[in-house]
């Protein structure tokens, strides 16, 4: 029984590979919308077969960008390493927009939440490092000081639509894009806001499409 198992294992971790490879290939191209059939027809598997790895499209997602929670986390490390307080936070923010400048799949995924995603332990560590990125700015005087994480997110998400809107055109367009929101986000250009900060349920509601 041992020696009929052994080879129905090895295909389904083939087929899985080939499953998320894929979906990479597709999302990088088209973003995260791809058809799943699409996906298992480019992978040579059924769509059958494609449910039994990945039971709903937030586990693929997961699978294809699971090495980029680390890649974060690398980029924020070197930030927060960075002796000077700004050049760390625009190192941050520079890795991250390249990051989806070059998958449009990725771009997607920093720009919505996922419906049956679950944050990673990967992921919430990321985002202490994100929130000492901004703590740190902000004690050097350099970050206007009412600049929160919701900010960063809104940043993210125009980019991503700069990104979106202008890829085929000028790739390299949401640099400037970018150089003129870090021009506000400085301390010395700081002016009150009319209105405040986003709170983490309305932020949770706008990434899930919910305006009611």
């Amino acid at each position: 029984m041992v020696s009929r198992t052994k080879p129905l294992r090895r295909d389904a971790q083939r087929n899985r590979d080939l499953l998320v490879e894929a979906a990479r290939k597709l999302f990088a191209a088209h973003g995260l919308d791809v058809a799943l059939e699409e996906i298992a027809r480019t992978a040579g598997v059924s769509i059958g077969t494609l449910y039994n790895h990945f039971p709903n499209r937030a586990d693929l997602v997961e699978a294809v960008f699971s090495d980029r929670a680390e890649t974060v986390t690398k980029i924020a490390e070197h930030s927060l390493a960075m002796p000077d307080a700004w050049d760390g936070l625009v190192h941050f923010l520079e890795r991250i927009c390249e990051l989806q400048a070059n998958d449009r799949g990725y771009n997607d995924l920093v720009s919505r939440r996922v419906p049956q995603a679950t944050p990673t332990e990967g992921h919430l560590h990321g985002f202490q490092l994100m929130s000492r990125i901004l703590d740190r700015a902000i004690e050097a005087g350099v970050l206007r000081a009412d600049f929160t994480m919701a900010d960063l997110a809104f940043l993210t998400w125009a980019t991503a639509r700069t990104v979106e809107a202008t890829g085929a055109v000028r790739p390299d367009l949401w640099r400037r894009h970018l150089g003129l929101m870090l021009d506000g986000m400085r301390a010395g250009a700081a002016h009150p806001l009319a209105v405040p900060p986003i709170n983490p349920e309305e932020l949770n509601r706008a990434m899930m499409g919910d305006c009611g």
